[in-house]
């Protein structure tokens, strides 16, 4: 049973232009190419193919917007990093996930998708930056924790609390196993109904 029985596709958009109408409430959720992000997605609304996986990184290369219920929406973003793509195509995603966050007043957290085994990535410091920049807060998936041992998934964990202070919260997740999914969905949850006032 999903816990978004009504859960379905929108549409994507390549450009503002064709995001959706900005009302309700929306958490987007990024990462590096190969995190793991389709997984995660997936896992979290209990829906197989809810959001394509593929074995080659950059599948994703349109932010997909998805209805979860009535006033909510999960945003797919771009992945970033590693898609064998143009260095035009590639500044136009950049370009495009900067306008969407900068646009959008129905964005209330964003779902920081990084693979525990690399850690945060320029990439990722770099959205981080944007994030808070235009005050929108950030809950990282440690994913794949499952290759790990669980002494060195709690060391990681601790090394990446430590390098994002208190810029963002953090956990150990895993799509496979479905270490910390319960954690992943109550954050889900709180950034929907908790309404950000960045005027």
């Amino acid at each position: 049973m999903s816990q978004y029985p009504d859960a379905h596709f929108l549409t994507s958009a390549n450009a503002p232009s064709q995001f959706v109408a900005d009302t309700g409430s929306e958490v987007a959720v990024a990462g590096r190419s190969n995190a793991g992000k389709s997984s995660a997605i997936n896992v979290i609304v209990n829906r197989r193919q809810f959001a394509r996986t593929s074995k080659t990184p950059g599948r994703t290369q349109l932010i997909n917007f998805f209805a979860l219920r009535d006033e909510a929406r999960l945003v797919d973003l771009p992945g970033y990093g590693f898609a064998k793509v143009t260095a035009s195509t590639r500044a136009h995603w950049g370009q495009l996930i900067q306008q969407y966050f900068e646009q959008r007043q129905s964005l209330q957290g964003l779902l920081l998708v990084v693979d525990i085994r690399r850690g945060l990535t320029d990439f990722d410091q770099q959205l981080l930056a944007l994030c808070h920049s235009v005050d929108v807060p950030v809950h990282v998936l440690l994913t794949k924790c499952d290759k790990l041992k669980r002494g060195q998934a709690a060391s990681a964990l601790l090394a990446v609390r430590r390098e994002l202070a208190d810029t963002a919260t953090v956990q150990l997740f895993s799509a496979l196993k479905r270490t910390g999914l319960d954690d992943a969905r109550v954050q889900l949850d709180a950034f929907l109904q908790q309404p950000l006032d960045r005027d």
